[in-house]
């Protein structure tokens, strides 16, 4: 037979049950109800019976129909009393549990029946109150662990396949406080201020994160509104809705019953805090999205589930462990976030059991989806979620008080949090004086090089003017030592040059430079020569020339001849001629007159 998905609400006067059975013969269906019990069936979906937590009558008020386009009955049933409360209609495994059974025959249900009759008639104890860790007498072959304490040997066996789900070795041979000591030493060793700091410093993704509103404060937003503030658990259903996958997973539940003694029962709630809070944590860094990290950071940040830690103290112990697992393992770490992740837990214990028990199968979801963390769900969640919908509500109402006036600071980590940020402030401070310092100097230095540029500019400019005038003057210069030189130059070779033969005509010129002919120098050397010095050059020519014409035809011819020889020596065959008789003569003066002789000689007779 197959158990129909099913819900029940209720008013003041009617418990309404909903059942969707598809494809079912609507003309063929049995109810029954009385008292604290119902019953349904319509083939091939039997629901064997529902546990009520109220009693109904059959009163004639009592009315039942089906919808066929939906394929669900709606039956409203009578309360006896009208105006009560009917608790709990949304914890369906808790309303499929069997009856009691009646049997005088100690069966262990019965035995579990009475455990929990003993927890709600026991006295309230306090929570604040600092519990002495247990000494275990001499350790037992395996040391237990999971929910309540109740599983041991299972790492035994599965070692090599869920070393990778928590971090302590070998956990049926370790005792707790053993767990407790290496937890702390790996927390103390995974620490690192680097991280820290720049979460502290570098915040804009924290503060982002610290504004993400998660279902639950909106729920809780509306009960206090409509309650005036005063927090009353048996309206806090109405804001806590459960999808037909959650449903459909509280249905698959098995029910039974947990038999756990005093310190059990204490570690089971320590032990609910924790797992709660790092389910927070991940719902606010993840911003409500899953990811492959989503069952990482659960199982991480809970010392429960890494470490399975049963040693737990205190409210506050469970808080000092959520705090520091924060600041050493995820990606965010940051104090803000602890903080924040221990109000969201105060808001979902005041909602009541049913948004604990949501968000315990939201953690039941992600680890079946997770192939290493599914066994965290047979060793913790799944028990969870079936003793949650059996706890009273005074019980989470108690202890969402205690986890609200607890205080948890920066200094309870134990991790030197609040020197690394002092120290990490006076370095901020001193490389924020040495930049000032810097960028005065800086400033003082582009200011003198402002200047010095500002001079060297002004003085460029008065030394670009003088070099213009200078290159100006030089220009001139240099063009009128260009022209004294080439003159100087023409001087030069009429120097080197034979000035007058013995004829008084210049040797070695070119015949161009100078020609006598039709009483007019074709080409004079004015062109060439300053006028002054050709002037006075042709002077003393003229007087050289005078002198030689007074002297005798003789000596003149001589002074002539060694006149030539000084100035153009000629080679000894030249000079002489030797007849055959072996005497030497000299040669005969050219009969040919001088111009210049001719000149001068014309020059004194007109004078």
């Amino acid at each position: 037979m197959i158990t129909p998905a099913f819900e029940l609400t209720q008013d003041p006067d009617f418990l309404t049950v909903k059942i969707r059975v598809p494809y079912a013969r609507a003309s063929e269906f049995d109810i029954y109800f009385e008292g604290e019990d119902f019953k349904f069936y319509a083939k091939p979906y039997f629901l064997r019976q529902l546990t009520l937590p109220g009693r109904i009558v059959e009163d004639g008020r009592e009315k039942a129909s089906y919808n066929t386009d939906e394929g669900t009955f709606t039956i409203q049933l009578p309360k006896e009393v009208p105006g009560q409360y009917f608790e709990g209609l949304d914890m369906l495994t808790s309303l499929l549990a069997p009856k009691k059974s009646r049997s005088a025959k100690p069966l262990v249900e019965e035995m579990a029946a009475s455990a929990e009759l003993c927890e709600e008639n026991e006295e309230e104890f306090d929570w604040e109150m600092e519990q002495i860790p247990y000494e275990e007498s001499p350790p037992p072959l395996q040391h237990p662990y999971g929910f309540g304490n109740l599983r041991s040997g299972v790492f035994q066996r599965l070692q090599d396949e869920l070393s990778d789900v928590i971090d302590i070795k070998d956990p049926d041979q370790t005792p707790a406080e053993e767990r407790r000591r290496r937890r702390l030493a790996a927390e103390a060793a995974k620490f690192e201020p680097d991280h820290y700091l720049a979460d502290f410093f570098e915040d804009e993704a924290i503060k982002h994160l610290l504004k993400y509103k998660p279902w639950w404060i909106d729920a809780h937003k509306k009960m206090t509104a409509l309650q005036g503030g005063s927090h009353q658990e048996h309206d806090s259903p109405a804001f806590v809705v459960f999808s037909e996958a959650e449903r459909e997973q509280m249905r698959k539940f098995t029910n039974k019953s947990f038999l756990l003694d005093k310190r059990s029962r204490r570690h089971v709630y320590l032990g609910l805090i924790d797992i709660l809070l790092a389910y927070c944590y991940e719902i606010r860094v993840n911003e409500g999205d899953k990811n492959v990290e989503s069952s990482w950071n659960i199982r991480k940040l809970s010392a429960a589930l890494c470490w399975l830690e049963v040693s737990f103290c205190s409210i506050h112990d469970v808080l000092v462990s959520f705090g520091r697992r924060v600041l050493c393992y995820p990606l965010y770490r940051h104090f803000e976030l602890v903080t924040r992740a221990c109000s969201d837990t105060v808001m979902i214990l005041q909602l009541g059991k049913a948004a604990v028990l949501k968000c315990l199968l939201d953690i039941h979801k992600i680890f079946m989806e997770s192939d290493p963390a599914y066994i965290l769900n047979d060793l913790f969640i799944t028990d969870y979620c079936i003793w949650i919908q059996k706890v009273k509500s005074k019980k989470l109402a108690a202890l969402c008080e205690s986890l609200q006036k607890t205080t948890l600071s920066k200094s309870h980590m134990g991790l030197e949090l609040e020197e690394l940020e002092a120290a990490a402030v006076l370095v901020q401070e001193e490389e924020k004086a040495l930049k000032a310092a810097g960028t005065v100097s800086k400033q003082q230095l582009l200011c003198s090089e402002s200047e010095t540029s500002d001079s060297e500019e002004s003085s460029s400019t008065s030394s670009s003017e003088t070099e213009g005038s200078d290159s100006d003057e030089q220009e001139s210069s240099t063009s009128e030592d260009g022209e004294i030189n080439s003159l100087q130059g023409t001087l030069q070779e009429e120097r080197t040059a034979p000035l007058i033969d013995c004829n008084g005509l210049r040797q070695g010129t070119d015949t161009r430079a100078m020609e006598v002919g039709d009483g007019k120098s074709k080409v004079s050397l004015q062109s060439t020569t300053p006028p002054g010095k050709l002037v006075e050059e042709l002077e003393m020519q003229i007087q050289s020339a005078m002198r030689l014409s007074e002297q005798p035809e003789g000596l003149a011819t001589a002074g002539c001849i060694s006149q030539e020889q000084e100035e153009n020596p000629v080679p000894e065959p030249d000079r002489f001629s030797e007849d055959a008789a072996g005497k030497g003569n000299f040669l005969e003066v050219s009969p040919k007159p001088n111009p210049l002789l001719f000149l001068c000689s014309t020059n004194e007779d007109e004078d």
